[in-house]
């Protein structure tokens, strides 16, 4: 009897957080000098509209290989059969007379560094999901800041330290609601004439919790 071929893998649909990951991992290698800034900022367009595992996995084809970049597996004859990348357990940026600014869905990994040099960063964590029950975010700020958004049921610890500068919250106009199901987000970090603050807001759209992996 003639074996039965499921789905292509390579045709199937990429999450937000995937398109994340590759477009972090061309940033890295333009930044160790592997792609031109021409080269980046077609990879990076390209990642962005990217719909397929098909459409993402050529972006990467040719840069040392990545642990947390989704990629297919070629099978026998060439044929996509497995699909494999798990979430990046950890995450870098650097904003240097610039801004970073994450909100929306997406994924926070376990490790988030930001160093925000004359430059600021903005967090917005409300609709977000965690890669794990507890998450450390450290931000770095020289002469620069972040802001750092939560929704009532995220447990915030503050473990930042402060040179003519300093960490603040978590504040805001609503109160926690926390419970045993609460994901904990642990703000680390050194903030010298610089500034780091938590706030509490609701959550966009309405009450519903931030989701965890």
């Amino acid at each position: 009897m003639d074996e039965v071929e499921g789905p292509d893998p390579g045709r199937l649909r990429v999450s937000d957080a995937e398109r994340h990951q590759v477009a972090e991992a061309l940033r890295e290698a333009a930044g160790e000098g592997r792609l031109d800034l021409d080269e980046l900022d077609a990879r990076l367009e390209a990642a962005y509209a990217a719909r397929t595992y098909a459409d993402l996995v050529p972006l990467t084809v040719d840069l040392p290989a990545h642990r947390d970049q989704p990629h297919v597996v070629a099978g026998a004859a060439g044929r996509a059969t497995t699909l494999a990348g798990p979430r990046a357990r950890g995450e870098r940026h650097l904003a240097i007379l610039s801004g970073m600014d994450r909100r929306g869905v997406w994924t926070v990994p376990e490790r988030l560094t930001v160093v925000a040099l004359m430059g600021g960063a903005n967090l917005d964590l409300r609709q977000a999901t965690f890669a794990a029950p507890e998450v450390v975010i450290t931000v770095h700020a020289v002469m620069g800041g972040a802001s750092i958004l939560v929704d009532p049921h995220t447990r915030v610890v503050l473990e930042g330290t402060g040179v003519m500068g300093g960490y603040s919250g978590p504040s805001g106009l609503v109160a926690a609601e926390l419970d045993a199901s609460s994901p904990t987000v642990r703000v680390r970090g050194v903030a010298v004439w610089g500034g780091v603050s938590v706030e509490r807001k609701p959550r966009p759209g309405g009450p519903r919790r931030l989701r965890r992996r």
